[in-house]
C-alpha cells in the first residue's frame, strides 16, 4: 500500500492519535489555537515524509544525457531537511555531490530532487549519505561519485546533550572518488567560497 493510500485510509485514526497526544501532555485540543492542529500536523508530516510517495523513475524522468565530458561535475550547497528516525525531530543542512561521468550526465535539477526523495523519509544521516551516492552510481554508472553532508540535528540541540553549535559530517565516496587524489580534489572543490 502506498503511503498516500495509507494516510487517506487511516485519516480518522491519525487525527485521533494527534488529539490523544495533545491530551496526554495536558492540552485541550478544543481550544482555539489547537482546533485545527491535528489536521495541520498530519499535512506537515505527510509533506516531510513525501519521499515514500515518490519513485526514482518519476524523479529522473529520462533526464539522462550522453556525456561529452569526463571531468568532475559538482553541485554544492544543496539544502536538505529530514526527520531523525529515532526521535522524529528534524535534522537539516547542506549536501555536496560530485561525479565523474563515463557515458551519461544527469539534469542538474535532478540531483537535489534525488536528495529530497531520500531526505523526506525517516532517516539517519549516515544512511542518507550512502543512499544518495549509491543511487547516483547505479543510475549514471559513472567513474565515481562523492557525497558529503553536513547537518545540525535537533535531537542533539533541543534535547539530550543540548549542544547548539555541533554539526555532523558524513561522506560516501565510490569508484574513482576512493583514490586519494580524486577524493582530495573533490573535498577541496566543495570547500571553495
Amino acid at each position: 500500500m502506498a503511503a498516500n493510500d495509507s494516510f487517506e485510509k487511516n485519516e480518522k485514526a491519525l487525527l485521533q492519535g494527534v488529539d490523544t497526544l495533545l491530551r496526554s501532555i495536558g492540552e485541550d485540543p478544543k481550544r482555539e489555537g489547537l482546533v485545527k492542529t491535528p489536521g495541520r500536523y498530519l499535512k506537515a508530516f505527510r509533506f516531510l515524509t513525501a519521499g515514500y510517495e515518490q519513485s526514482l523513475d518519476q524523479i529522473v524522468n529520462g533526464a539522462l544525457f550522453k556525456a561529452e565530458a569526463s571531468d568532475m561535475i559538482i553541485v554544492r550547497r544543496i539544502e536538505f531537511y529530514s526527520l531523525c528516525e529515532h526521535h522524529l525531530v528534524p535534522f537539516f543542512g547542506q549536501c555536496h555531490v560530485g561525479y565523474i561521468p563515463k557515458a551519461k550526465i544527469i539534469g542538474l535539477s535532478k540531483i537535489p530532487r534525488i536528495i529530497n526523495l531520500f531526505s523526506r523519509r525517516l532517516q539517519v544521516q549516515e544512511r542518507l549519505t550512502s543512499e544518495i551516492a549509491t543511487t547516483l552510481m547505479t543510475i549514471l554508472k559513472p567513474h565515481g561519485v562523492g557525497v558529503v553532508m553536513e547537518a545540525q540535528h535537533m535531537c542533539m540541540m533541543m534535547r539530550g546533550v543540548e549542544k547548539q553549535n555541533s554539526s555532523t559530517q558524513t561522506s560516501s565516496v565510490l569508484g574513482e572518488f576512493r583514490k586519494p587524489s580524486t577524493r582530495q580534489e573533490f573535498f577541496n572543490l566543495i570547500k571553495m567560497t
